[in-house]
């Protein structure tokens, strides 16, 4: 059975919104290592409707010599959770209806690791049917004061354990969690 890791970019105060609030702070390459090392095991790319969207302009267009990421997010296959979007756009795109962690759990079975990035909603409801396997959260030295957040208030409590840690150049600090026992 594959596994599911989600990358966030987060504040100091949980917020997840779409992070044009990070460019201040640059990209430290080694982020750009710590996210490698979770999407060159990960079989494919689940997303929520809204990420997808926001993801197919920005990254459809990329090349190699752009982002090295960018084969990753073109060549994978992707498979969009959503009850309104019905044909996906970018290449290796697959909409798999609404959210339906059976749906989840089959896609964990059949393809394998797959990567999240944003898709805050998506994101709560696994989490809240224990379908998430690793965070992958880089947290960002500022607060937003309102916002989507990652563990909202209605968020039932959970213990998770701290797998690695690395504080960056630029303040940000990566914080790789697992469900604990």
């Amino acid at each position: 059975m594959g596994e599911i890791h989600v990358h966030e970019f987060a504040s100091l105060d949980g917020v997840i919104d779409a992070p044009i609030w990070t460019f201040e702070y640059g990209f430290d390459p080694q982020m750009g290592e710590a996210i490698g090392a979770v999407t060159g095991h990960s079989r494919g790319i689940l997303l929520g409707r809204t990420t997808y969207e926001m993801f197919e302009p920005a990254w459809s267009t990329r090349t190699v010599d752009d982002d090295p990421g960018a084969p990753f997010f073109n060549d994978t296959m992707k498979y969009v959770v959503s009850s309104t979007l019905e044909t996906g756009t970018w290449r290796n795109s697959e909409i798999i209806g609404g959210y339906d962690a059976d749906v989840i759990r089959r896609l964990k079975d059949d393809v394998g690791d797959l990567y999240v990035s944003g898709s805050g909603t998506l994101v709560r409801a696994m989490l809240a049917d224990g379908l998430v396997d690793g965070l992958h959260l880089f947290v960002y030295p500022l607060t937003r004061g309102s916002g989507p957040r990652l563990f909202p208030e209605t968020a039932e409590p959970a213990r998770l354990s701290l797998e690695r840690s690395e504080r960056y150049d630029n303040g940000v600090v990566y914080l790789h969690y697992r469900p604990a026992g």
